[in-house]
Protein backbone atom coordinates (compact mmCIF):
# COMPACT_ATOMS: atom_id res chain seq x y z
CA UNK A 1 0.00 0.00 0.00
CA UNK A 2 1.60 3.68 -0.56
CA UNK A 3 2.29 5.79 2.16
CA UNK A 4 -0.33 8.52 1.19
CA UNK A 5 -2.84 5.27 1.33
CA UNK A 6 -1.77 4.39 4.67
CA UNK A 7 -1.67 8.12 5.96
CA UNK A 8 -5.40 8.14 5.01
CA UNK A 9 -6.37 4.66 6.25
CA UNK A 10 -5.05 5.85 9.75
CA UNK A 11 -6.93 8.87 9.45
CA UNK A 12 -10.32 7.24 8.68
CA UNK A 13 -9.60 4.72 11.44
CA UNK A 14 -8.92 7.76 14.04
CA UNK A 15 -11.60 9.59 13.02
CA UNK A 16 -14.24 6.56 13.42
CA UNK A 17 -12.57 5.72 16.55
CA UNK A 18 -12.61 9.25 18.28
CA UNK A 19 -16.36 9.20 17.38
CA UNK A 20 -17.60 6.07 18.87
CA UNK A 21 -15.50 7.08 21.95
CA UNK A 22 -17.60 9.89 22.25
CA UNK A 23 -20.56 8.25 22.16
CA UNK A 24 -19.44 5.54 24.30
CA UNK A 25 -19.15 7.94 26.95
CA UNK A 26 -23.23 8.83 26.88
CA UNK A 27 -24.08 5.51 26.62
CA UNK A 28 -23.22 2.27 27.61
CA UNK A 29 -23.51 -0.93 24.71
CA UNK A 30 -23.79 -4.29 26.11
CA UNK A 31 -24.86 -7.49 24.97
CA UNK A 32 -27.99 -9.50 26.71
CA UNK A 33 -25.52 -11.40 29.01
CA UNK A 34 -23.69 -8.49 30.15
CA UNK A 35 -20.86 -8.64 27.54
CA UNK A 36 -19.18 -5.18 26.11
CA UNK A 37 -20.27 -4.75 22.85
CA UNK A 38 -18.19 -3.15 19.92
CA UNK A 39 -19.51 -0.73 17.52
CA UNK A 40 -18.33 -2.66 14.52
CA UNK A 41 -17.12 -6.10 13.66
CA UNK A 42 -14.01 -5.94 11.08
CA UNK A 43 -15.50 -8.36 7.67
CA UNK A 44 -13.91 -10.90 6.36
CA UNK A 45 -11.91 -10.84 3.00
CA UNK A 46 -12.04 -7.23 1.12
CA UNK A 47 -11.91 -4.34 4.03
CA UNK A 48 -14.72 -2.31 3.44
CA UNK A 49 -13.87 0.41 5.20
CA UNK A 50 -15.35 2.29 8.05
CA UNK A 51 -18.36 4.16 8.86
CA UNK A 52 -18.63 8.07 7.84
CA UNK A 53 -15.73 8.16 5.49
CA UNK A 54 -16.02 7.38 1.46
CA UNK A 55 -17.21 4.97 -0.22
CA UNK A 56 -19.57 4.32 2.89
CA UNK A 57 -20.18 0.98 2.74
CA UNK A 58 -20.86 0.74 6.37
CA UNK A 59 -22.68 4.01 6.90
CA UNK A 60 -22.44 7.74 6.67
CA UNK A 61 -22.01 8.47 9.85
CA UNK A 62 -18.97 7.27 12.04
CA UNK A 63 -21.50 6.40 14.96
CA UNK A 64 -24.82 5.49 12.87
CA UNK A 65 -28.04 4.94 15.09
CA UNK A 66 -25.19 4.49 18.56
CA UNK A 67 -25.17 8.13 17.98
CA UNK A 68 -28.89 8.97 16.35
CA UNK A 69 -31.20 7.11 15.42
CA UNK A 70 -33.29 7.47 11.49
CA UNK A 71 -35.85 10.23 11.97
CA UNK A 72 -39.41 8.26 11.69
CA UNK A 73 -40.99 9.94 8.99
CA UNK A 74 -45.01 8.32 8.62
CA UNK A 75 -46.20 9.28 5.23
CA UNK A 76 -49.96 10.70 5.69
CA UNK A 77 -52.48 13.01 4.66
CA UNK A 78 -56.15 12.94 3.41
CA UNK A 79 -59.01 14.89 2.92
CA UNK A 80 -59.01 18.15 3.76
CA UNK A 81 -56.03 20.26 5.17
CA UNK A 82 -57.37 20.21 8.94
CA UNK A 83 -57.93 16.45 8.66
CA UNK A 84 -54.48 15.71 7.63
CA UNK A 85 -53.13 17.98 10.31
CA UNK A 86 -54.96 16.58 12.99
CA UNK A 87 -53.70 12.98 12.01
CA UNK A 88 -49.99 14.63 11.98
CA UNK A 89 -50.77 16.10 15.77
CA UNK A 90 -51.85 12.53 16.34
CA UNK A 91 -48.69 11.12 14.70
CA UNK A 92 -46.29 13.45 16.80
CA UNK A 93 -47.76 12.77 20.14
CA UNK A 94 -46.92 9.40 19.57
CA UNK A 95 -43.47 9.61 18.92
CA UNK A 96 -43.12 10.37 15.04
CA UNK A 97 -39.74 12.71 14.75
CA UNK A 98 -40.12 14.03 11.06
CA UNK A 99 -43.26 14.82 9.06
CA UNK A 100 -44.16 13.23 5.62
CA UNK A 101 -47.34 14.56 3.16
CA UNK A 102 -49.45 12.89 0.96
CA UNK A 103 -50.87 14.94 -1.82
CA UNK A 104 -54.33 14.40 -3.65
CA UNK A 105 -53.77 13.80 -7.50
CA UNK A 106 -55.33 17.01 -8.18
CA UNK A 107 -52.71 18.78 -6.07
CA UNK A 108 -49.90 17.00 -7.79
CA UNK A 109 -51.04 17.13 -11.10
CA UNK A 110 -51.87 21.09 -11.23
CA UNK A 111 -55.59 21.65 -10.48
CA UNK A 112 -57.32 23.15 -8.33
CA UNK A 113 -59.88 21.64 -6.31
CA UNK A 114 -63.22 23.36 -8.04
CA UNK A 115 -61.98 22.26 -11.66
CA UNK A 116 -65.09 20.49 -12.42
CA UNK A 117 -62.19 17.52 -14.61
CA UNK A 118 -60.88 16.22 -11.02
CA UNK A 119 -63.92 16.58 -8.49
CA UNK A 120 -63.90 12.36 -8.16
CA UNK A 121 -60.56 12.64 -7.19
CA UNK A 122 -60.06 15.80 -4.20
CA UNK A 123 -58.87 14.44 -1.19
CA UNK A 124 -58.51 11.01 -2.16
CA UNK A 125 -55.38 9.76 -1.86
CA UNK A 126 -53.92 12.74 0.05
CA UNK A 127 -54.62 16.33 1.63
CA UNK A 128 -56.01 18.73 -1.06
CA UNK A 129 -53.99 22.07 -1.36
CA UNK A 130 -55.06 24.52 -3.51
CA UNK A 131 -54.07 27.64 -2.22
CA UNK A 132 -51.78 29.16 0.75
CA UNK A 133 -54.27 29.65 2.78
CA UNK A 134 -55.21 25.59 2.81
CA UNK A 135 -51.64 25.27 3.20
CA UNK A 136 -51.60 27.03 6.45
CA UNK A 137 -54.23 25.04 7.88
CA UNK A 138 -52.22 22.42 7.17
CA UNK A 139 -49.85 22.76 9.58
CA UNK A 140 -51.82 25.11 12.13
CA UNK A 141 -50.08 24.52 15.27
CA UNK A 142 -46.66 22.66 14.02
CA UNK A 143 -44.01 24.52 14.28
CA UNK A 144 -41.85 24.62 11.30
CA UNK A 145 -38.34 25.35 12.88
CA UNK A 146 -38.83 22.52 15.44
CA UNK A 147 -40.19 19.21 12.86
CA UNK A 148 -38.52 18.62 9.45
CA UNK A 149 -41.37 18.02 6.26
CA UNK A 150 -40.81 15.74 3.77
CA UNK A 151 -43.81 16.25 0.46
CA UNK A 152 -43.81 13.81 -1.87
CA UNK A 153 -44.80 16.51 -5.03
CA UNK A 154 -43.12 16.68 -8.30
CA UNK A 155 -44.69 18.58 -11.03
CA UNK A 156 -45.79 21.11 -8.69
CA UNK A 157 -42.72 21.10 -6.19
CA UNK A 158 -41.65 24.57 -6.33
CA UNK A 159 -45.31 25.72 -5.79
CA UNK A 160 -45.38 23.67 -2.55
CA UNK A 161 -42.33 24.49 -1.20
CA UNK A 162 -43.27 28.27 -1.70
CA UNK A 163 -46.14 27.84 -0.04
CA UNK A 164 -43.67 25.92 3.07
CA UNK A 165 -41.82 28.96 2.86
CA UNK A 166 -44.83 31.27 2.95
CA UNK A 167 -46.04 29.72 5.67
CA UNK A 168 -42.73 29.73 7.66
CA UNK A 169 -42.30 33.30 7.25
CA UNK A 170 -46.54 33.36 9.05
CA UNK A 171 -45.17 31.94 11.85
CA UNK A 172 -42.48 34.00 11.84
CA UNK A 173 -39.45 31.21 11.08
CA UNK A 174 -36.64 32.95 8.82
CA UNK A 175 -36.11 30.36 5.38
CA UNK A 176 -32.30 29.54 6.67
CA UNK A 177 -34.28 27.45 9.80
CA UNK A 178 -36.67 25.31 7.88
CA UNK A 179 -35.77 21.83 6.94
CA UNK A 180 -37.21 19.11 4.88
CA UNK A 181 -37.28 17.55 1.37
CA UNK A 182 -39.20 17.94 -1.71
CA UNK A 183 -39.07 15.16 -3.89
CA UNK A 184 -39.42 17.29 -7.20
CA UNK A 185 -38.08 14.19 -9.09
CA UNK A 186 -39.77 14.71 -12.39
CA UNK A 187 -37.77 12.46 -14.45
CA UNK A 188 -39.16 9.16 -12.48
CA UNK A 189 -42.98 10.65 -13.52
CA UNK A 190 -42.20 10.37 -16.96
CA UNK A 191 -40.31 6.32 -16.37
CA UNK A 192 -42.78 4.80 -13.66
CA UNK A 193 -45.52 7.09 -11.88
CA UNK A 194 -47.02 9.80 -14.23
CA UNK A 195 -47.94 12.43 -12.61
CA UNK A 196 -46.16 15.02 -15.14
CA UNK A 197 -48.14 18.36 -16.33
CA UNK A 198 -45.08 19.87 -19.07
CA UNK A 199 -42.87 18.32 -21.40
CA UNK A 200 -39.53 16.66 -19.97
CA UNK A 201 -37.16 19.35 -20.73
CA UNK A 202 -39.09 22.34 -19.46
CA UNK A 203 -40.02 20.30 -16.49
CA UNK A 204 -36.04 19.77 -15.51
CA UNK A 205 -35.61 23.55 -15.92
CA UNK A 206 -38.19 23.92 -12.92
CA UNK A 207 -36.47 21.00 -10.81
CA UNK A 208 -33.15 22.66 -11.58
CA UNK A 209 -34.49 26.26 -10.61
CA UNK A 210 -35.24 24.82 -7.39
CA UNK A 211 -32.15 23.10 -6.62
CA UNK A 212 -30.10 26.42 -7.36
CA UNK A 213 -33.18 28.12 -5.00
CA UNK A 214 -32.34 26.05 -1.68
CA UNK A 215 -28.46 25.86 -2.43
CA UNK A 216 -28.71 30.17 -2.23
CA UNK A 217 -31.58 30.29 0.04
CA UNK A 218 -32.59 27.28 1.93
CA UNK A 219 -29.37 25.39 3.42
CA UNK A 220 -31.15 23.28 5.51
CA UNK A 221 -33.79 21.99 2.89
CA UNK A 222 -32.97 18.97 0.31
CA UNK A 223 -34.67 20.18 -2.91
CA UNK A 224 -34.67 16.57 -4.32
CA UNK A 225 -35.04 13.38 -3.36
CA UNK A 226 -34.58 11.03 -6.54
CA UNK A 227 -36.70 8.38 -6.55
CA UNK A 228 -36.01 4.66 -6.56
CA UNK A 229 -38.82 3.83 -4.51
CA UNK A 230 -41.92 4.37 -7.11
CA UNK A 231 -39.44 2.83 -10.05
CA UNK A 232 -39.20 -0.22 -7.94
CA UNK A 233 -43.13 -0.49 -6.97
CA UNK A 234 -43.71 0.03 -10.82
CA UNK A 235 -41.95 -3.53 -10.71
CA UNK A 236 -38.28 -3.04 -11.73
CA UNK A 237 -35.65 -5.30 -10.13
CA UNK A 238 -33.29 -3.93 -7.46
CA UNK A 239 -30.86 -3.34 -10.04
CA UNK A 240 -32.74 -1.66 -12.13
CA UNK A 241 -34.42 0.74 -8.91
CA UNK A 242 -30.82 1.59 -8.11
CA UNK A 243 -29.51 2.38 -11.83
CA UNK A 244 -32.28 4.05 -13.14
CA UNK A 245 -32.32 5.98 -9.72
CA UNK A 246 -28.74 7.41 -10.38
CA UNK A 247 -29.01 7.76 -14.13
CA UNK A 248 -31.58 10.32 -13.53
CA UNK A 249 -29.41 11.90 -10.48
CA UNK A 250 -26.31 12.22 -13.15
CA UNK A 251 -29.06 14.08 -15.40
CA UNK A 252 -30.15 16.66 -12.55
CA UNK A 253 -26.25 17.04 -11.31
CA UNK A 254 -25.16 17.76 -15.49
CA UNK A 255 -28.50 20.14 -15.64
CA UNK A 256 -27.67 21.97 -12.27
CA UNK A 257 -23.86 22.05 -12.94
CA UNK A 258 -24.74 23.86 -16.85
CA UNK A 259 -26.61 26.38 -15.32
CA UNK A 260 -23.62 27.48 -13.55
CA UNK A 261 -23.65 25.82 -9.96
CA UNK A 262 -20.70 24.06 -8.20
CA UNK A 263 -21.13 21.13 -7.54
CA UNK A 264 -20.13 21.14 -4.12
CA UNK A 265 -22.15 23.93 -3.47
CA UNK A 266 -25.49 21.43 -4.16
CA UNK A 267 -24.36 18.01 -4.09
CA UNK A 268 -24.65 17.68 0.11
CA UNK A 269 -28.67 18.92 -0.55
CA UNK A 270 -29.20 15.98 -2.67
CA UNK A 271 -31.32 12.77 -1.56
CA UNK A 272 -32.68 9.58 -2.52
CA UNK A 273 -35.84 7.65 -1.70
CA UNK A 274 -35.33 3.93 -2.29
CA UNK A 275 -38.09 1.02 -1.57
CA UNK A 276 -37.72 -1.55 1.22
CA UNK A 277 -38.88 -5.00 -0.13
CA UNK A 278 -38.88 -8.29 1.66
CA UNK A 279 -36.07 -10.30 0.38
CA UNK A 280 -34.22 -9.11 3.61
CA UNK A 281 -30.54 -10.21 2.28
CA UNK A 282 -30.51 -8.78 -1.04
CA UNK A 283 -31.91 -5.22 0.42
CA UNK A 284 -29.35 -5.14 3.02
CA UNK A 285 -26.87 -5.28 0.16
CA UNK A 286 -28.55 -2.86 -2.37
CA UNK A 287 -28.19 -0.09 0.05
CA UNK A 288 -24.71 -0.95 0.91
CA UNK A 289 -23.91 -1.06 -2.93
CA UNK A 290 -26.19 2.50 -3.16
CA UNK A 291 -23.92 4.28 -1.23
CA UNK A 292 -20.68 2.78 -2.71
CA UNK A 293 -21.66 3.19 -6.33
CA UNK A 294 -23.05 7.11 -5.60
CA UNK A 295 -19.37 7.91 -4.16
CA UNK A 296 -17.70 6.73 -7.26
CA UNK A 297 -20.46 8.83 -9.28
CA UNK A 298 -19.83 11.48 -7.66
CA UNK A 299 -15.91 11.55 -7.05
CA UNK A 300 -14.95 10.02 -10.83
CA UNK A 301 -17.47 11.47 -12.69
CA UNK A 302 -18.75 14.80 -11.14
CA UNK A 303 -15.46 15.87 -10.00
CA UNK A 304 -17.03 16.15 -6.51
CA UNK A 305 -14.73 16.68 -3.75
CA UNK A 306 -16.34 17.34 -0.63
CA UNK A 307 -16.88 14.15 1.67
CA UNK A 308 -20.43 15.50 2.24
CA UNK A 309 -20.95 15.27 -1.33
CA UNK A 310 -19.98 11.99 -1.69
CA UNK A 311 -22.48 10.64 0.62
CA UNK A 312 -25.66 9.03 -0.09
CA UNK A 313 -28.27 10.35 2.18
CA UNK A 314 -31.60 8.56 1.56
CA UNK A 315 -35.37 8.04 3.13
CA UNK A 316 -36.73 4.49 2.82
CA UNK A 317 -40.56 3.41 2.61
CA UNK A 318 -41.64 -0.46 2.68
CA UNK A 319 -43.30 -1.49 -0.24
CA UNK A 320 -46.95 -0.96 -0.60
CA UNK A 321 -47.26 -3.56 -3.48
CA UNK A 322 -45.82 -5.89 -1.28
CA UNK A 323 -48.92 -5.64 0.85
CA UNK A 324 -52.21 -7.95 0.18
CA UNK A 325 -55.90 -7.56 0.52
CA UNK A 326 -56.30 -11.22 1.21
CA UNK A 327 -55.01 -12.16 5.42
CA UNK A 328 -54.33 -8.35 6.22
CA UNK A 329 -53.02 -9.11 9.04
CA UNK A 330 -49.94 -10.72 7.37
CA UNK A 331 -48.87 -7.05 6.03
CA UNK A 332 -47.69 -6.08 9.54
CA UNK A 333 -45.06 -8.76 9.11
CA UNK A 334 -44.49 -7.90 5.65
CA UNK A 335 -43.58 -4.21 7.06
CA UNK A 336 -41.37 -5.53 9.85
CA UNK A 337 -39.04 -7.08 7.44
CA UNK A 338 -38.76 -4.38 5.22
CA UNK A 339 -37.71 -1.84 8.06
CA UNK A 340 -35.34 -4.29 9.43
CA UNK A 341 -33.96 -4.40 6.08
CA UNK A 342 -33.74 -0.65 6.13
CA UNK A 343 -32.11 -0.27 9.46
CA UNK A 344 -29.88 -2.95 8.24
CA UNK A 345 -29.02 -1.48 5.56
CA UNK A 346 -28.36 2.34 7.32
CA UNK A 347 -31.22 4.08 6.05
CA UNK A 348 -31.22 8.40 7.45
CA UNK A 349 -35.27 8.18 7.98
CA UNK A 350 -38.16 5.43 7.85
CA UNK A 351 -42.04 4.98 6.48
CA UNK A 352 -43.58 1.34 7.42
CA UNK A 353 -46.77 1.12 5.66
CA UNK A 354 -49.88 0.42 7.79
CA UNK A 355 -51.54 -3.23 7.01
CA UNK A 356 -54.84 -1.70 6.11
CA UNK A 357 -53.14 0.40 2.70
CA UNK A 358 -54.02 -2.60 0.43
CA UNK A 359 -57.62 -2.00 1.10
CA UNK A 360 -57.62 1.88 1.71
CA UNK A 361 -57.05 4.88 3.57
CA UNK A 362 -55.35 3.40 6.86
CA UNK A 363 -56.67 3.85 10.40
CA UNK A 364 -55.07 5.85 13.49
CA UNK A 365 -54.84 1.99 14.58
CA UNK A 366 -52.90 0.48 12.02
CA UNK A 367 -51.10 3.80 11.70
CA UNK A 368 -49.66 3.85 15.38
CA UNK A 369 -48.85 -0.21 14.76
CA UNK A 370 -46.70 0.51 11.97
CA UNK A 371 -44.82 3.29 13.80
CA UNK A 372 -44.70 1.34 17.00
CA UNK A 373 -43.02 -1.82 14.13
CA UNK A 374 -40.09 0.92 14.07
CA UNK A 375 -39.97 2.08 17.82
CA UNK A 376 -39.59 -1.76 18.36
CA UNK A 377 -36.61 -2.28 16.25
CA UNK A 378 -35.25 1.07 17.41
CA UNK A 379 -35.42 -0.07 20.81
CA UNK A 380 -35.84 -3.73 21.49
CA UNK A 381 -34.22 -5.39 18.86
CA UNK A 382 -30.34 -4.35 19.46
CA UNK A 383 -29.49 -3.71 15.78
CA UNK A 384 -29.38 -0.16 16.03
CA UNK A 385 -26.15 -0.76 18.80
CA UNK A 386 -24.23 -2.04 16.34
CA UNK A 387 -23.08 -0.59 13.37
CA UNK A 388 -23.85 -2.24 10.00
CA UNK A 389 -24.29 -5.28 11.29
CA UNK A 390 -24.76 -7.82 8.72
CA UNK A 391 -21.08 -6.21 7.36
CA UNK A 392 -18.95 -9.16 7.04
CA UNK A 393 -20.98 -11.92 6.30
CA UNK A 394 -20.46 -13.85 2.82
CA UNK A 395 -23.80 -13.31 1.40
CA UNK A 396 -24.15 -9.52 2.20
CA UNK A 397 -20.77 -9.13 0.98
CA UNK A 398 -20.70 -10.86 -2.42
CA UNK A 399 -24.37 -9.63 -2.58
CA UNK A 400 -22.93 -5.75 -2.31
CA UNK A 401 -20.23 -6.25 -4.91
CA UNK A 402 -22.52 -8.00 -7.27
CA UNK A 403 -25.01 -5.14 -6.74
CA UNK A 404 -22.69 -2.60 -7.55
CA UNK A 405 -21.22 -4.09 -10.58
CA UNK A 406 -24.38 -4.89 -12.16
CA UNK A 407 -25.45 -1.19 -11.02
CA UNK A 408 -22.85 0.53 -12.66
CA UNK A 409 -22.77 -2.15 -16.48
CA UNK A 410 -26.56 -0.74 -16.63
CA UNK A 411 -25.99 3.23 -16.11
CA UNK A 412 -22.69 2.38 -18.57
CA UNK A 413 -25.66 1.21 -20.77
CA UNK A 414 -27.86 3.86 -20.62
CA UNK A 415 -25.00 6.41 -21.14
CA UNK A 416 -24.53 4.54 -24.38
CA UNK A 417 -28.10 5.32 -25.47
CA UNK A 418 -28.04 9.13 -24.22
CA UNK A 419 -28.50 9.53 -21.09
CA UNK A 420 -31.30 9.22 -18.62
CA UNK A 421 -33.43 12.04 -20.71
CA UNK A 422 -32.81 10.73 -24.35
CA UNK A 423 -33.77 6.72 -22.74
CA UNK A 424 -36.98 8.23 -21.19
CA UNK A 425 -37.79 9.89 -24.55
CA UNK A 426 -37.15 6.76 -26.18
CA UNK A 427 -39.31 4.61 -23.24
CA UNK A 428 -35.93 2.48 -22.68
CA UNK A 429 -36.85 2.49 -18.83
CA UNK A 430 -40.53 2.15 -19.52
CA UNK A 431 -40.39 -1.31 -21.72
CA UNK A 432 -37.47 -2.63 -19.03
CA UNK A 433 -39.59 -2.22 -16.04
CA UNK A 434 -42.53 -3.30 -17.79
CA UNK A 435 -40.50 -6.54 -18.63
CA UNK A 436 -39.63 -7.27 -15.11
CA UNK A 437 -42.90 -6.64 -13.75
CA UNK A 438 -44.33 -9.15 -16.13
CA UNK A 439 -41.98 -11.70 -15.01
CA UNK A 440 -42.56 -11.51 -11.43
CA UNK A 441 -46.27 -11.35 -11.78
CA UNK A 442 -45.77 -14.82 -14.00
CA UNK A 443 -43.39 -15.89 -11.05
CA UNK A 444 -46.63 -15.70 -8.89
CA UNK A 445 -48.83 -17.00 -11.24
CA UNK A 446 -46.82 -20.15 -11.78
CA UNK A 447 -46.45 -21.03 -8.29
CA UNK A 448 -42.68 -20.11 -8.59
CA UNK A 449 -42.82 -17.04 -5.97
CA UNK A 450 -44.75 -17.90 -3.01
CA UNK A 451 -46.61 -14.99 -1.70
CA UNK A 452 -48.74 -16.12 1.16
CA UNK A 453 -52.26 -16.01 1.68
CA UNK A 454 -52.17 -15.37 -2.43
CA UNK A 455 -51.36 -18.12 -4.20
CA UNK A 456 -50.42 -20.47 -0.79
CA UNK A 457 -51.15 -20.77 2.88
CA UNK A 458 -54.75 -19.71 2.03
CA UNK A 459 -57.30 -19.52 4.86
CA UNK A 460 -60.78 -20.98 5.19
CA UNK A 461 -63.88 -18.55 5.34
CA UNK A 462 -64.15 -15.26 4.85
CA UNK A 463 -61.56 -12.44 5.82
CA UNK A 464 -62.26 -10.64 9.17
CA UNK A 465 -64.14 -7.32 8.97
CA UNK A 466 -61.89 -4.04 9.08
CA UNK A 467 -62.53 -0.78 9.71
CA UNK A 468 -61.51 1.49 6.64
CA UNK A 469 -61.00 5.05 6.77
CA UNK A 470 -62.95 6.99 3.75
CA UNK A 471 -62.89 10.32 2.78
CA UNK A 472 -66.04 12.39 3.30
CA UNK A 473 -67.63 13.35 0.36
CA UNK A 474 -68.12 17.17 1.20
CA UNK A 475 -64.80 18.12 1.15
CA UNK A 476 -65.15 19.08 -2.56
CA UNK A 477 -68.08 21.07 -1.29
CA UNK A 478 -65.92 22.61 1.05
CA UNK A 479 -62.79 23.44 -1.02
CA UNK A 480 -65.27 25.07 -3.74
CA UNK A 481 -66.47 27.48 -1.85
CA UNK A 482 -63.26 28.70 0.43
CA UNK A 483 -61.71 29.16 -3.39
CA UNK A 484 -64.40 30.98 -4.62
CA UNK A 485 -64.64 33.36 -1.14
CA UNK A 486 -60.10 33.34 -1.23
CA UNK A 487 -60.56 34.43 -4.71
CA UNK A 488 -63.18 37.25 -3.76
CA UNK A 489 -61.31 38.83 -1.00
CA UNK A 490 -57.63 38.73 -2.83
CA UNK A 491 -56.05 41.99 -4.10
CA UNK A 492 -56.91 41.13 -7.60
CA UNK A 493 -54.22 43.47 -9.15
CA UNK A 494 -51.54 42.13 -7.44
CA UNK A 495 -52.42 38.50 -8.00
CA UNK A 496 -52.57 39.26 -11.98
CA UNK A 497 -49.49 41.16 -11.62
CA UNK A 498 -47.56 38.38 -10.38
CA UNK A 499 -49.29 35.87 -12.47
CA UNK A 500 -47.68 38.18 -15.24
CA UNK A 501 -44.26 38.25 -14.45
CA UNK A 502 -44.50 34.67 -13.99
CA UNK A 503 -45.63 34.69 -17.44
CA UNK A 504 -42.89 36.51 -18.30
CA UNK A 505 -40.46 34.75 -16.35
CA UNK A 506 -41.31 31.10 -17.64
CA UNK A 507 -40.55 32.63 -21.27
CA UNK A 508 -36.90 33.69 -20.32
CA UNK A 509 -34.29 32.26 -18.01
CA UNK A 510 -34.79 33.60 -15.23
CA UNK A 511 -34.90 31.38 -11.79
CA UNK A 512 -39.08 30.49 -11.27
CA UNK A 513 -38.71 29.86 -8.21
CA UNK A 514 -38.81 33.42 -6.30
CA UNK A 515 -41.87 34.32 -8.50
CA UNK A 516 -43.95 31.33 -7.62
CA UNK A 517 -43.12 32.62 -4.18
CA UNK A 518 -44.47 35.79 -4.99
CA UNK A 519 -47.81 34.65 -6.73
CA UNK A 520 -48.49 32.53 -3.83
CA UNK A 521 -48.08 35.52 -1.52
CA UNK A 522 -50.14 36.84 -3.72
CA UNK A 523 -52.94 34.32 -3.08
CA UNK A 524 -52.27 33.15 -6.56
CA UNK A 525 -53.58 29.23 -6.50
CA UNK A 526 -51.54 26.26 -7.32
CA UNK A 527 -54.22 25.60 -10.30
CA UNK A 528 -53.23 29.21 -11.54
CA UNK A 529 -50.18 28.95 -11.59
CA UNK A 530 -50.13 25.45 -13.28
CA UNK A 531 -52.31 27.27 -16.09
CA UNK A 532 -50.13 29.92 -16.78
CA UNK A 533 -46.75 27.78 -16.77
CA UNK A 534 -48.89 25.72 -19.12
CA UNK A 535 -49.66 28.32 -21.73
CA UNK A 536 -45.72 28.77 -22.11
CA UNK A 537 -44.43 25.13 -21.95
CA UNK A 538 -47.08 23.19 -23.11
CA UNK A 539 -48.11 19.62 -21.57
CA UNK A 540 -46.82 16.58 -22.01
CA UNK A 541 -48.19 13.81 -24.23
CA UNK A 542 -46.71 10.33 -23.75
CA UNK A 543 -45.14 9.00 -27.15
CA UNK A 544 -47.52 5.63 -28.54
CA UNK A 545 -45.41 2.60 -28.00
Amino acid sequence: MPEHSRDRAEWERTRYAEATRRVGERTKFETTYGAPLPPIFDADGDDPGVPGVPPFTRGIQPTMYRGRLWTMRQYAGFGTAEESNARYRYLLEHGQTGLSVAFDLPTQMGYDADDPTVAGEVGKVGVSISSLDDFARLFDGIPLAEVTTSMTINATAPILLAMYVAVGKQQGVAAERIGGTTQNDILKEYIARGTYIFPPRPSMRLATDLIAYCARSLPRWNPISISGYHIREAGADAVQELAFTFADAIGYVDAAVSAGLDVDGFAPQLSFFFAAHSTLLEEVAKFRAARRVWTHIMRERCGAKSPASLALRFHTQTMGSTLTAQQPQNNIVRTAIEALAAVLGGTQSLHTNAYDEALGLPTEDSVRIALRTQQIIAEESGVAETIDPLGGAYAIEELTSDIERRVLAEIENIDRLGGALACIEKGYQQRAIEDSAYAQQQAVERGEKIVVGVNAYRAEGEEPEMAITRVDERVVARQRKRLADLRKRRDAGRATRSRGDLVVGARGTANLVPLILAAVEADVTLGEICADLRSVFGTYVPPRS
